[in-house]
């Protein structure tokens, strides 16, 4: 049992690390009014397949922005509902939004890719912002993107935006994205250092200069990737070209799903391909976070010695919580239930994706 505490303690004290580096140091988009010498143009890119509940509160928040110079593109990609019809009354009272229709989707393409790329071939701006039509932006985000391009000498921001949780079953799942990239990823070493294990995007919000995307080949060099950012932040790394990933913080939101289904098949969509390794090692992991996470718990009402493991993972995800701005009571109460959700999502992942059932806004993954 000594060799078992000693091991928890010290994967957890590592973890616990990283979470404090991260609270201390994690790069910030801020909503804040900032000068900066010129506004290069922006093109914001959005692909909308069945929004019709975000698209309208998407455009509002990118047309209230405190920075002048940028388009709008909308691609309705085949909606089924009334997401075409909401735009294009928008379209017709502000001429910096322009609606296009998507086209069908071409073989060996993801349908998200497929519609970014035909996004990119619209796009006049010197900046490329792709991001998701359930993503909102504060009146500043777009003119502190620009201060962190010019200041750090980007060639490439992304975003994790705060998540807006609402039902309970949206709050087990939606802060694991988080919690797994803050307690395993010193964020700012991302920008630091050239190393190519060190990664971490977003798609919700990505941001280019335009003539990086396209050295990089656009979302062509990406198109049958469903983890298409962190291809993309790979790319860039390998090109040796400047990735800076943040936090949303005050400046980005995003409300991603509306109830635990939609939370789980979601993250399933992802979860295993993002981490790019054998499905076996894949789930050997997962048994290990709960190995590393959750026994400690069980351990403790049979040894109090354990209670420091678990102090220092409640002290953790307390750190979180303030972090991304969630509930920390929540992310205390709910941390096992959390832990063992992942694992059930992580063998749904693997499952799916061998019998490719996995359905995503009416299209297979």
């Amino acid at each position: 049992m000594e060799i078992v505490f000693y091991l928890l303690l010290g994967f957890n004290l590592i973890v616990f690390l990283i979470i404090l580096f991260n609270f201390l140091s994690a790069p910030k988009l801020h909503n804040k009014k900032i000068n900066i010498k010129n506004e290069p143009f922006i093109s914001v890119l959005i692909p909308a397949r069945n929004e019709e509940e975000n698209i309208l509160a998407c455009l509002d928040s990118v047309n209230n922005q405190n920075y002048k110079n940028y388009e709008i593109i909308v691609l309705d990609d085949n909606s089924s509902d009334n997401t075409y019809n909401l735009v294009k009354q928008i379209e017709l009272k502000n001429d910096k939004i322009k609606l296009i229709k998507g086209k069908p989707l071409p073989e060996g393409w993801k349908g998200k890719n497929w519609a970014c790329n035909l996004l990119s071939k619209q796009a006049k701006g010197e900046y490329l912002l792709f991001m998701d039509a359930d993503v909102k932006l504060m009146p500043n985000t777009l003119l502190y993107s620009i201060y962190l391009f010019n200041k750090f000498k980007l060639n490439v921001l992304s975003a994790f935006p705060t998540q807006i949780t609402k039902s309970f079953g949206e709050r087990i799942i939606v802060p694991l994205m988080k919690w797994l990239l803050l307690s395993f990823l010193p964020l700012k070493l991302v920008y630091k250092y050239k190393n190519e294990k060190l990664i971490a995007a977003n798609g919700q919000f990505i941001m280019f200069k335009k003539e990086v995307y396209d050295y990089l080949g656009g979302h062509k060099s990406v198109k049958d990737n469903v983890v298409e950012d962190m291809e993309f932040a790979l790319l860039t790394k390998r090109n040796n070209f400047k990735l800076m990933t943040t936090l949303g913080n005050d400046a980005v939101f995003c409300k991603m799903y509306n109830s635990f289904s939609s939370a789980y098949w979601g993250f399933s969509k992802n979860y295993f391909q993002g981490f790019k390794m054998h499905w076996l090692p894949f789930l050997l992991l997962q048994l290990f976070f709960l190995f590393l996470f959750v026994s400690p718990f069980i351990i403790s009402l049979f040894n109090v010695n354990f209670l420091t493991i678990v102090f220092i993972i409640l002290l953790g995800r307390v750190l979180l919580a303030i972090n991304t701005k969630d509930s920390i009571i929540f992310s205390i109460l709910m941390h096992i239930i959390q832990i063992i959700v992942l694992a059930l999502i992580a063998f749904n992942s693997v499952i799916s994706l061998k019998k490719n059932r996995i359905l995503w806004k009416g299209r297979k993954v």
